[in-house]
C-alpha cells in the first residue's frame, strides 16, 4: 500500500520506464558494432541500461579496445536507431497512461527526468505520441552529472518546487535507483531487465512488474 500522504510529486524516468526504448538502443548498438566488426554480447549491452550516452560510449570503447572509433560508432548507431524506430515506432510501457490520468485527476505534480539528452528525449516522446504530456523535462544537458549521480533528480525536485524526500521516483535501472536513493527520494523500481540485484532492490520502496501495479497500490 502507498498512502497519498507519503509523497507530494512523482518523477518519471523515460527510457525503459515510460517508453520501451532500451531494447531499441541495444538493437542500434549491436548493429553499429557489427558494421564495425565488433561483437557486443547481449549481457554486456543489458548492463548499460540506465547510463547516460557518454558513459555508454565509454563502456563500449573500453570493451572494444584500442582503435575503436567512437565517433563512427555514434554515427552508425544513431542511424540504425532512427531506421528501427521509423519502421517499428516506440511503445509506451503498460500502465503509464492510466497512472498519468490518475495524477492529473488528483492534482499531483509530475515531471520527466532522463539521462538522455534533451533533443533525444523530445524526439522519443514525439515518436511515442507523448509530446506535451510532461510540463517539465529534465535531461542530461541540464545537470553536471548524469545518473547514478543524484543531480537529475535534485534538479527535478527543484523544478517541481517539492522537497526531494517527498518525491516518488519511478525507475527501471539500477543506475536510476542509485541516483534516486542518493538524492534522498522515494525510489520505486519497475525493472526493464531481470534479475534485479539484491543491493538495488534493498534501496526501493517497491519493486513492481509495471506501472499499473503502482496505481493499484495507490488505490489500496
Amino acid at each position: 500500500m502507498l498512502k497519498r500522504g507519503e509523497f507530494a510529486a512523482v518523477i518519471f524516468d523515460m527510457d525503459g520506464l515510460v517508453l520501451d526504448t532500451e531494447k531499441t538502443y541495444r538493437i542500434a548498438w549491436r548493429e553499429a558494432g557489427r558494421a564495425m566488426r565488433y561483437d557486443l554480447p547481449d549481457a554486456f549491452l543489458e548492463a548499460l541500461t540506465g547510463l547516460a550516452i557518454d558513459a555508454v560510449l565509454q563502456e563500449i570503447e573500453g570493451f572494444c579496445g584500442p582503435g575503436f572509433d567512437t565517433s563512427e560508432f555514434n554515427r552508425l548507431s544513431a542511424a540504425c536507431w532512427r531506421d528501427h524506430v521509423a519502421a517499428h515506432g516506440i511503445e509506451v510501457k503498460r500502465g503509464f497512461h492510466a497512472l498519468r490520468d490518475y495524477l492529473d485527476q488528483e492534482g499531483i505534480p509530475f515531471c520527466l527526468a532522463t539521462n538522455s539528452t534533451l533533443i533525444n528525449a523530445e524526439e522519443c516522446l514525439r515518436l511515442a505520441g507523448l509530446e506535451g504530456v510532461f510540463a517539465a523535462l529534465i535531461a542530461r544537458d541540464h545537470v553536471e552529472r548524469g545518473k547514478p549521480a543524484p543531480d537529475i533528480f535534485l534538479q527535478a525536485a527543484a523544478t517541481l518546487d517539492v522537497a526531494i524526500d517527498r518525491c516518488l521516483v519511478l525507475e527501471d535501472s539500477s543506475a536510476g535507483i542509485e541516483a534516486a536513493a542518493r538524492a534522498g527520494a522515494l525510489p520505486v523500481m519497475v525493472p526493464s531487465a531481470l534479475p534485479v540485484e539484491a543491493a538495488t532492490a534493498a534501496r526501493c520502496r517497491f519493486v513492481l512488474n509495471d506501472l499499473g501495479e503502482l496505481l493499484d497500490l495507490m488505490h489500496c
